[in-house]
């Protein structure tokens, strides 16, 4: 199972997958093998559905969310069509998994007061402030964000390059981020690494890196329950409020179905009311 999973971690990097991604895959597969292992098993061909089942419940018993563990079958998936293609094993017991179903919550959706503290809590430090900026002012993900290259960086906005299954856009920048990412640019150390957010020693800034330096801003402004995923679902709700179509928003941001941005709709009423007024005409 060991080589196999290094097999596993190879052919990921081979098809240039984003770090972030290759952490995650890598993440839930030895997930999987230690508790595997567990139970006494050391190669692929051994392990049945019921093992896969064993470990999803225990997922379960030590608090990982429905979305978490549907996120680690995925993973699973991907791996046994890894295994199959590459003749590693004939069985394919992770097609038998049932995804547990689960609702879309409410998007955390922060008020015009939250997000204004939360910029001036980062004013005293230029790359946070365009970390925030960035994201709240184009509503791209933070793996996204991690990725972004100087390069990427243009007159017209940002080049978002393709990750996984979507696709690369240009995304508009507006005054205030493209403010804060001059300023950031002022002060970033000059080093080989050409992407755009770095540490101090020039090492490109991490997504969970990004994600910490984020919800301790969070903290310190006072803003309570947000996620840096919160700071995408303010842009979007923001731009439906103000009467952006929903159609040209999803291509900004990203979305693969116009479904996933009208679900936005419901949290802003009036522009909801609007929206259908103007399809029956």
């Amino acid at each position: 199972m060991r080589d196999a999973h290094k097999q596993f971690k190879t052919f990921l990097e081979s098809k240039n997958k984003s770090r972030a991604t290759i952490v995650a895959y890598n993440k839930d597969i030895d997930q999987v093998i230690e508790f595997i292992e567990k139970q006494g098993k050391s190669t692929v061909d051994q392990i049945t559905k019921e093992d896969l089942e064993g470990f999803l419940a225990q997922l379960a018993q030590e608090g990982y969310t429905v979305k978490s563990i549907s996120r680690k079958i995925n993973s699973t998936r991907t791996f046994y069509r890894f295994l199959k293609t590459h003749n590693l094993t004939e069985e394919d017991p992770s097609a038998l998994l049932e995804h547990p179903r689960y609702e879309l919550g409410q998007p955390r959706i922060l008020t015009p007061m939250e997000y204004r503290a939360l910029r001036d809590a980062t004013r005293n430090d230029a790359r946070m402030h365009a970390v925030i900026q960035t994201l709240l002012q184009t509503g791209i993900r933070i793996g996204e964000l991690a990725e972004l290259r100087l390069s990427d960086v243009t007159p017209e906005g940002l080049t978002i390059r393709p990750m996984e299954k979507h696709e690369a856009r240009l995304v508009p920048l507006n005054r205030a981020a493209r403010e804060s990412m001059e300023k950031y640019m002022k002060i970033r150390p000059e080093v080989k690494d050409d992407h755009v957010f770095v540490t101090k020693s020039g090492k490109p800034f991490l997504i969970r890196n990004i994600r910490t330096a984020v919800e301790r801003y969070f903290r310190i402004a006072e803003i309570k329950g947000a996620k840096v995923n919160d700071l995408r679902h303010t842009f979007i709700a923001h731009h439906i409020k103000h009467g952006v179509n929903p159609q040209f928003l999803s291509k900004i941001v990203g979305h693969k179905r116009l479904t996933t941005t009208e679900r936005y709709l419901e949290f802003v009423p009036d522009r909801a009311k609007e929206t259908t007024h103007l399809s029956e005409l």
